[in-house]
């Protein structure tokens, strides 16, 4: 290979590996500390509608950059961070946050790991009970194997 063409491949190379920089959230911080580390913590607790699986500090979506808009104002407002929450899920349902909170609605999606654990713990009981209870073969009795 010449100098020349492996030159060409690791500028190739070095072009590929470069990402943009892209700067999700362009705005300057809020003047408070402690409102802008609310509208940050916010950001990450918030779910984009769109991607579903990234939070809005992760999400290029256009509606994920108006959702962080609007946040923004509403700490910006003053508003608690409980309040903001409810209008979220009050708009767009508790899907909205990654930490759903704990209600009627949902007690399931809360309580289905425990529940899962426990019926997995009685079924493992009634197993070892049941093979506790078998009869040993007579081979098994004197020790040996076949």
């Amino acid at each position: 290979m010449t100098r020349r063409r492996l030159a060409l491949l690791l500028l190739a190379w070095a072009v590929g590996c470069a990402t943009p920089a892209l700067a999700i959230d362009a705005d300057e911080p809020l003047p408070d500390p402690d409102r802008q580390a609310l509208y940050k913590r916010l950001t990450h607790e918030v779910r984009c509608l769109v991607c579903q699986n990234q939070t809005l500090a992760d999400s290029t979506a256009p509606l994920a950059a108006d959702l962080r808009r609007e946040l923004r104002e509403l700490v910006a407002d003053g508003r608690s961070e409980d309040e903001i929450k409810r209008f979220l899920t009050e708009r767009y349902g508790d899907f909205v946050l990654y930490r759903p909170r704990f209600s009627a609605r949902n007690a399931l999606l809360w309580l289905a790991p425990a529940l899962l654990l426990a019926g997995g713990l009685v079924w493992l009981y009634r197993i070892v009970r049941r093979r506790a209870a078998l009869p040993l073969d007579d081979d098994e009795e004197a020790g040996g194997t076949t």
